[in-house]
């Protein structure tokens, strides 16, 4: 007479336990973008609304978890507006939103080496700047 197995007696048990442990960290993702997604919204509702403070501020890797992969930007002195997206920056993962303002320049009102700064507006999931109207410096307006 011979006895059962181990796998036998253990094997529901452990692939049990492999199923759930799978599904725990499924949701465990899913309950960490919705955070991240959460703290950017934030910020982006305080500089939107408030217009500050910067910090604290979510980094590019936890913007970029919460599917909000666009920083939308504003000129100082033109005023003109830019969406930026934060996965084309080359910057680490984990610098803070914040710090990139001092890096930012506009391109457009650049006087030779001199380019005026930009401050932030807000983060969104998709460029949302739409393209003006382009109007020749001897036309009517």
């Amino acid at each position: 007479m011979s006895t059962k197995s181990r796998e036998v007696i253990w094997g529901g048990q452990i692939m049990g336990a492999k199923i759930r442990a799978e599904g725990a960290r499924e949701r465990a993702k899913h309950a960490i973008r919705e955070a991240d997604r959460a703290e950017a919204e934030a910020w982006s509702v305080r500089m939107e609304g408030y217009g500050g403070p910067a910090q604290p501020s979510p980094t590019i890797a936890q913007c970029l978890n919460g599917r909000m992969g666009w920083l939308e930007v504003e000129c100082n002195r033109c005023k003109t507006r830019a969406s930026l997206p934060l996965n084309a920056i080359r910057r680490p993962p984990e610098t803070p939103i914040w710090k990139l303002e001092a890096s930012l320049k506009c391109r457009s009102c650049r006087k030779g080496r001199h380019a005026p700064g930009v401050h932030m507006i807000k983060l969104t999931e998709s460029q949302s700047i739409t393209p003006y109207k382009w109007v020749h410096p001897n036309e009517e307006r």
